[in-house]
């Protein structure tokens, strides 16, 4: 993809690369060091996955996919971070953009029912050392060398909606109230790099996926395709609720035999 292309594509132009002070060639200098990168980050993904998720039991999810970032939604992102935040962004260059960038392994893990994060929660947070002092708040001074050490490297934090009961439960973890965005979020460093894993529900995935295919790429400016994502997404949050009755009366005519 050549620069008019992507800036097209993403709908940028000259002005935001000005705003994020950085240059074309230094976007394709990231460009070219993360296409070397790539057969490395998925094989760590799946590698991660084969360690710690493959027994989805005993790790308390339903299922799991993962992925590893495309190049153009890294250069994108590295212009949008750089533009929101150029005093912690600001030296993110090709030599070290997998020390800022943390999700270029993402994992996502999925819950059958929207209280059974606390089942991960916790198998998480006893795989991997999860010390606050550890956290990483410089993304290039704090940045860990040691590729044999694995920990949880930012606070955890949890998604959820304007008007959810309370779900989240733990002090271990950052809660955030955004409008319609319910989701789990952890950031592992693994074997050198940092790993994403997001958990949500499987009603909760469906809803992402398809605003993320139809209003993220497609129309993020139309109103009424907006106004129906937002349905669809109160739609999939009754439907967690929902299944989470449907489980309790089950339990409760169980318990009552």
């Amino acid at each position: 993809m050549d620069k008019n292309t992507f800036l097209a594509e993403y709908n940028l132009s000259e002005s935001d690369l000005l705003a994020a002070n950085i240059t074309w060639d230094e976007l394709a200098l990231i460009a070219e060091e993360y296409k070397a990168l790539e057969g490395t980050m998925w094989d760590l993904g799946k590698s991660f996955i084969d360690e710690f998720l493959y027994d989805i039991e005993t790790a308390g999810i339903h299922s799991y996919r993962y992925r590893t970032k495309d190049t153009w939604h890294l250069l994108e992102k590295v212009i949008r971070k750089k533009k929101e935040n150029p005093k912690k962004f600001g030296a993110l260059d090709h030599t070290n953009f997998y020390k800022y960038i943390t999700d270029l392994i993402g994992i996502r893990v999925f819950f059958l029912y929207r209280e059974d994060w606390v089942y991960f929660h916790n198998y998480i947070t006893h795989r991997f050392e999860n010390d606050p002092n550890q956290y990483i708040h410089d993304r290039l001074n704090d940045f860990d060398e040691d590729p044999d050490h694995y920990y949880i490297a930012e606070r955890p934090k949890a998604y959820k909606r304007t008007g959810d009961s309370k779900i989240y439960n733990s002090k271990e973890i950052d809660i955030i109230t955004t409008g319609i965005y319910r989701s789990l979020h952890y950031t592992i460093k693994y074997k050198g790099y940092y790993v994403e894993i997001q958990g949500r529900t499987l009603f909760e995935e469906g809803w992402s996926e398809i605003d993320h295919d139809i209003v993220y790429k497609e129309a993020e400016d139309d109103e009424m395709l907006q106004d129906y994502s937002k349905l669809l997404n109160r739609l999939s949050g009754l439907a967690d609720e929902m299944s989470s009755y449907f489980r309790r009366m089950k339990q409760e005519r169980e318990g009552s035999k």
